[in-house]
Parts: C-alpha cells; structure tokens; sequence
C-alpha cells in the first residue's frame, strides 16, 4: 500500500508571520512612548549641531566657512585657527560662555603682538576691546591714520570669525572743539566712531547691519580730567563685542 506523500504548505513558515506581528506592535509600542514624551528641543538642536557644524570658537559657530584658511588671512596677518588662536569647536549663540570669548580674544591680541594697542575687558555688555585714540587719529581728526589700518585689519578678522553684534563708541576729552568740520565734542567722536566702522566693514567685507557707532563727546570720562595721561585715555575708541544673552538696552 502506497503512502500518500503530505503536501508542502506554499509561502512563508507560520512562526514567521507570528514573528513579524510581534515586531510591528514593538513597534508601535516604541512609537506611542516617543509621541508621549517631551523633547528638550534646545539640547536635541545643540547636540544635533554639534554633529553637523564646523566650528570657530569653542563655545561658538563658525559664521563663514574655511575650505583653506590659510588663503583667507593671508601671510601677512597670523591665522587666529593656529596654535594661540581660535578654537574650532562651539556651539550655539544662545549658549555664548563670554568668559571663554574674553580669553580666546586675549591669546589672538596676545599671538598678533597687539597688547600694546588695544586692551580687552569684560563687562555685563559683553566682551570690550579699547583703542587709545593716539593710534589712531591725529589731534581733533577723525580720519585714520595710515598706522592704524594694520591692527585694525587684525581686528577685522576677529570679527569676521564670530557673529555678535558689535557697537564702536568714540569719546573724546573735556577739552572743547569747535571747528567748520565739527562743532563740538559730540560730531568728533561719533565720526571717529564712523571712521572705524566703514574700515571694518569694507576691508573684511563684514554685514553693516552688525555695527552700530555712537559718539559720546566727554560725557564718560575713564578718569578725571585734571592730567595731560587722564586726557591722552579719555580720548578712545571703545568696541564692543556684545553679550546675546543680553537685551539690546543692556549691550547699547
């Protein structure tokens, strides 16, 4: 007597289709405890960021991209990406440690020789660079001298590294001024102010609408003004690298 051979069932085993079901209401499971959970949106953009970005500063992003930095700067100004310069890793404006930024801008003052021009400081309004005025102008002028433009090309590719605001105060001594070009005290130092800004933007092709000039005459004094050395620093040129995590009335 012959035995009746049993017939192979077509298509997938039966335990695979109960495999599958089990993975998909995994599935579903995992899906219904992402949508009931709440996402710090900030921590996920930093981290993602963090990934995805070249950086400048440590606690900054890069605002322009260097394929060569090198070529950028030039040879004839140090690059603020070498040893003693800028850090390339950061973060978020949001998350600006201004602390951080005073000391990476201290070490690129430091590298580029310019401590004797230019001193930098921290205030609630952010990071806070001061450019004595016989550097850069002659007596009661307001056009830079031909001396000036080097440390300020330097200064030019500080900025053009980070993406704050920046606001460049002029002041002036209590000694009065009165001439066709400037009455007083107030025209000097908003366009000394100027003069400053307009060679920032057009040597390092920096955004206008970062700047702002404000002309304060003498009415902020650093120090009395009794002595010929208390005239000489009251007579500067401030600029400001301002605080995000400030209000503009607070930086301004």
């Amino acid at each position: 007597m012959k035995r009746r051979r049993r017939q192979q069932e077509k298509g997938a085993p039966k335990w695979m289709v109960t495999f599958s079901d089990m993975m998909t209401l995994i599935l579903v499971f995992f899906i219904l405890l992402f949508s009931m959970s709440v996402v710090d949106a900030q921590k996920f953009r930093a981290i993602s960021e963090s990934f995805q970005q070249r950086q400048v500063f440590e606690f900054f992003p890069s605002a322009i991209e260097f394929e060569n930095p090198s070529e950028e700067f030039g040879e004839e100004f140090p690059n603020p990406f070498d040893e003693g310069g800028f850090s390339e890793e950061g973060s978020n404006t949001d998350e600006v440690d201004m602390d951080e930024l005073l000391e990476e801008v201290q070490e690129f003052l430091e590298v580029n020789e310019m401590n004797d021009v230019i001193s930098a400081t921290r205030d609630d309004r952010g990071v806070v660079l001061v450019l004595q005025e016989r550097t850069l102008f002659e007596t009661a002028e307001a056009e830079l001298l031909d001396s000036a433009e080097p440390f300020l090309e330097k200064v030019g590719t500080l900025l053009s590294a980070i993406p704050n605001m920046v606001k460049v105060e002029g002041h002036t001594d209590s000694r009065p001024i009165s001439n066709f070009r400037y009455p007083s005290n107030w025209e000097l130092s908003g366009a000394r102010a100027s003069s400053v800004i307009r060679y920032l933007v057009e040597t390092n092709d920096l955004d206008p609408k970062r700047f702002i000039a404000t002309g304060y005459g003498d009415t902020r004094p650093v120090v009395p003004n009794t002595t010929v050395e208390n005239l000489q620093m009251n007579r500067r040129v401030v600029i400001v690298i301002s605080d995000p995590t400030h209000s503009e009335e607070d930086a301004f």
